[in-house]
C-alpha cells in the first residue's frame, strides 16, 4: 500500500531530540533550497500517481511501501550528487542532514534495489510531468519568459566498449556459451556435448589485433583476413550448437530436473533467444567488411548488449565518432531546459528546428522574440517558416557562401548578439555532460536511456531555480593609478 509521507515520528527521538535540531545550522543554502522545491504538492501528487498504478488495489491492500515523498526526494538527490543507487542508500544512511532531505528520518532507509524497482514504477512519463511542473515553478518565479530560444543537439554515449568487428564475436561466443554451459547443466548432456570455444576465440582475437597493428603493410591484410576467417569458423559452430540446443528444448528432449532449475533454463532460453539474431547480424556484417570490403554496411550491430546505439559523427577533432542517442536541448532564458527529445534514428538538424518553434509556443503560449541555433539547423525554409510564425529575429548562420543580403544581415549587430547568446547553449550542453550526467548512461536499454536523460534535464533545471538569486561574486577592478600634474 503506497503512502504519501511517514505519519508518524520515530518515538527515538523523544530520547535525543528532533532530528531538526540536530541538524540545524548544517544544511547547505542550496540544499535548503531544494528542499523548499521539492516541498511543491503537484510534484509530489505526480510521484504518488505513478506509484498507484503500479497495482491494480496499491492505495487500499497490501503492506506499507516506500512513501512518495520520500521517493522522490531520494531520487532526486541522487541525479543532483551524480551517485549510484548504493551510493544514494549509503550516504543517506550515514547522515543526518540527508536523513533529514529526504524526510526518511531515524525510519528504515530504502536499499539501492527497491530504490531501482521504484526508478522504473516512475518511468519516464512520471519524469517528464516532473520536469513540467519545474517549468511551470520557473515561469511563476519569472527565471523564463520565452523571449529568448536556443536549440543545439549533442550525443549521449551508450555505456559500451569501442566496437570493434572482433571484439563483438567474442562477446557472442561468450554469452551464448554460457547460457548453453548453464541449459546443460541443468538438463544433463542430451546427444552431444556443448563444447566451450572461448579459449580459441580468445586466440583468434589476440591474432587479429596483432595483425592490424603490424607494420608489414603486404601480409598484415593477409593475416588478418586469416584471423577473421578463423574467428568466424569458431562463431558459426557455437551459433549450430545454440541452435540445436534451442530446437532439444522447444522439442521436449531437454527436460529441466527440477522447479528451480526449469527457471534457471528459461532464463538462459530467453538469453539465447535474443542473443542469436544479433550475433547472426554480427557475423554478417563482418563477413561484408572483411572479405567483401563492404567499408559502409548498413545497419551495423555496434553492441549485443546495448543494439539500439548508433554511430554519429558530429565533427568533433577529439572524438570524430561517438556512440549512442542524438538528444536536442532547447532553452530559455537563464540556461533552463524547456524541452528536450531523443530520437530513435539521427534525423537531420534542418528538420529539428520547426518542431522545436511549436514545442516553445505550446510551453509559453506565444513564439520567441529571438529565435538562436547553429548552421546545421539553416535553411531558406526554416527562416521563412519561422518569421511567418512570428519571430522576429531568426538567428541562424546560412550555409555555404552567402550572398551580399545574408553577409548584411550577419554583420548586424542584433545578429551577432544572437550568436553570442547561440553559444551559450554548447556552455550549457558541457555543464549537463559533466554535472548531470548525460555524457554516458548508464542505464540499459531503450527507455533506460530515455529515463536517464530526463533525470539529466530534470537536474539542470533543479540547479537553476535553486541558484536563482544567488548574489555572484564581484569583480575586482584594479586601481587606477593617478599622477599629479
Amino acid at each position: 500500500m503506497i503512502q504519501r509521507q511517514h505519519l508518524q515520528r520515530s518515538i527515538f527521538e523523544a530520547a535525543i531530540g528532533s532530528i531538526e535540531k540536530l541538524i540545524e545550522g548544517l544544511i547547505e543554502p542550496p540544499l535548503q533550497r531544494l528542499d523548499e522545491v521539492l516541498a511543491d504538492e503537484q510534484l509530489l501528487a505526480t510521484v504518488l500517481g505513478r506509484l498507484a498504478q503500479r497495482w491494480a488495489q496499491s492505495r487500499k491492500r497490501g503492506r506499507p511501501g516506500t512513501p512518495a515523498e520520500v521517493v522522490l526526494r531520494m531520487l532526486v538527490l541522487k541525479r543532483i550528487k551524480s551517485w549510484s543507487f548504493d551510493e544514494t542508500e549509503r550516504e543517506v544512511r550515514s547522515s543526518l542532514v540527508y536523513r533529514y532531505l529526504v524526510r526518511v528520518y531515524f525510519e528504515q532507509v530504502p536499499d539501492a534495489k527497491t530504490l531501482i524497482r521504484l526508478s522504473r514504477v516512475i518511468g519516464t512519463e512520471g519524469i517528464e510531468a516532473i520536469h513540467r511542473r519545474l517549468l511551470e515553478m520557473a515561469k511563476e518565479q519569472g527565471l523564463i519568459k520565452g523571449r529568448r530560444a536556443r536549440v543545439d543537439t549533442t550525443v549521449v554515449e551508450t555505456n559500451i566498449s569501442y566496437p570493434t568487428d572482433s571484439s563483438l564475436l567474442a562477446d557472442g561466443v561468450r554469452v551464448l556459451t554460457r547460457g548453453l554451459k548453464r541449459v546443460e547443466r541443468m538438463t544433463g548432456v542430451v546427444g552431444q556435448k556443448v563444447r566451450n570455444r572461448k579459449r580459441a576465440t580468445t586466440r583468434r582475437v589476440l591474432e587479429i589485433s596483432r595483425a592490424a597493428r603490424s607494420r608489414n603493410l603486404k601480409n598484415s591484410r593477409a593475416r588478418l583476413e586469416a584471423g577473421y576467417r578463423r574467428l568466424l569458423s569458431l562463431v558459426r559452430a557455437t551459433v549450430r550448437d545454440a541452435e540445436r540446443v534451442m530446437t532439444e528444448l522447444a522439442d521436449g528432449l531437454r527436460v529441466a530436473v527440477s522447479q528451480r532449475a526449469s527457471k534457471v533454463v528459461m532464463r538462459a532460453q530467453a538469453q539465447i533467444a535474443q542473443m542469436l539474431p544479433l550475433v547472426r547480424r554480427v557475423i554478417a556484417q563482418t563477413r561484408a567488411r572483411i572479405v567483401g570490403g563492404d567499408q559502409h554496411y548498413r545497419d551495423k550491430v555496434l553492441s549485443l548488449f546495448e543494439p539500439h546505439t548508433e554511430a554519429i559523427r558530429k565533427g568533433k577533432t577529439s572524438k570524430p565518432t561517438e556512440f549512442g542517442k542524438l538528444v536536442k536541448i532547447q532553452e530559455a532564458e537563464n540556461q533552463c531546459v524547456v524541452d528536450y527529445q531523443l530520437y530513435e534514428h539521427r534525423p537531420d538538424d534542418r528538420t529539428l528546428l520547426i518542431p522545436s518553434l511549436t514545442a516553445h509556443q505550446q510551453i509559453f503560449g506565444r513564439v520567441p522574440h529571438l529565435l538562436a541555433a547553429d548552421r546545421g539547423f539553416w535553411s531558406h525554409a526554416n527562416k521563412q517558416a519561422a518569421q511567418g510564425a512570428g519571430v522576429k529575429r531568426v538567428c541562424i548562420p546560412a550555409v555555404g557562401k552567402p550572398s551580399a543580403e545574408q553577409r548584411a544581415e550577419q554583420h548586424q549587430r542584433w545578429f551577432r548578439r544572437g550568436q553570442r547568446v547561440r553559444a551559450g547553449c554548447e556552455g550549457r550542453i558541457s555543464v549537463m555532460k559533466r554535472r548531470d550526467g548525460l555524457a554516458r548512461c548508464l542505464y540499459r536499454g531503450p527507455d533506460g536511456i530515455q529515463r536517464w536523460v530526463a533525470w539529466g534535464v530534470v537536474s539542470n533545471n533543479l540547479w537553476v531555480i535553486t541558484t536563482a538569486g544567488r548574489p555572484r561574486r564581484k569583480q575586482l577592478l584594479p586601481t587606477r593609478v593617478t599622477r599629479n600634474a
